[in-house]
């Protein structure tokens, strides 16, 4: 399982260097792509999808593209505009084919286009900012490097349970060693990257901290669930959204942080 995992892991730092690092309409069609397979993980997860495509997943994806297709531009308003559409267009669907669909899967296709493809979305955003091809990383940073770190420590020191009946195995301790980690990670990447200075620690100390909220939020839809992983797709890991549970939240907090310290 290790060798699997190891060999997974080296294949998706690979292809991030290579679509982060290249940018543009390769990153921007990469993450359309992850967003819409982990909608999908979602959405079967939560009985929105049943065995076959249906009306609502259609619509939903379809909502995904057109959210994406606004971020090309620049004006907030366009991507307000687009989740708003996105919204009435499921309940179009909810209405005209009553009673096919219950309220909580309307709500849960609604859900899975603002948690999985407009948090997502951020990472391109992030990209387009001035330092955008160095600030982007931190999303990875904060997120896997403080889950790492915080694996660590809690081996090592933990004692103090953060969530006992959620995730028993994490600690405080590791929590705290995670995001010590995340932001010592953030400041030796800035002096690398652009000199000196602070701000890539603060933001990789906050984003760590958030990261562990995505974690834990995606394992406490599995276990109301009652499932392992959401799918099998990258092997030793399981699928998207097991991979990208704390990138998902973590993203949009970089975004804006980034913004507000640049």
């Amino acid at each position: 399982m290790f060798k699997t995992r190891l060999i997974s892991g080296i294949v998706l730092v690979l292809i991030a260097l290579l679509t982060i690092g290249t940018g543009g309409w390769v990153l921007f069609g990469t993450l359309l792509i992850i967003s819409l397979i982990g909608a999908f993980e979602l959405y079967r997860a939560m009985h929105v999808h049943e065995g076959k495509l249906n009306s609502l997943e259609i619509i939903s994806y379809l909502g995904i593209v057109l959210y994406y297709l606004s971020i090309t531009m620049q004006e907030s308003r366009y991507h307000t505009c687009a989740m708003i559409l996105c919204l009435i267009l499921i309940l179009f669907i909810y209405v005209f084919s009553y009673p096919k669909y219950h309220a909580n899967q309307i709500m849960a296709a609604f859900f899975g286009i603002i948690y999985v493809a407009v948090m997502l979305s951020y990472i391109y955003q992030i990209r387009r900012l001035p330092d955008g091809k160095f600030m982007v990383w931190l999303v990875f940073l904060c997120s896997w490097g403080c889950d790492t770190c915080a694996y660590c420590v809690g081996v090592l020191f933990g004692k103090h349970k953060m969530a006992p009946v959620l995730s028993p195995k994490k600690s405080i301790e590791g929590a705290v060693g995670g995001v010590v980690g995340a932001a010592l990670l953030g400041f030796i990447f800035q002096w690398i990257t652009v000199g000196m200075s602070y701000e890539y620690a603060v933001i990789c100390a906050i984003g760590g901290l958030i990261s562990m909220i995505g974690d834990l939020a995606a394992s406490a839809i599995k276990r109301n669930m009652d499932i392992k992983d959401y799918g099998k797709l990258i092997p030793g890991h399981g699928g998207i959204l097991d991979r990208f549970d704390s990138v998902i939240i973590t993203a949009p907090i970089i975004y804006y942080l980034a913004v507000f310290l640049f």
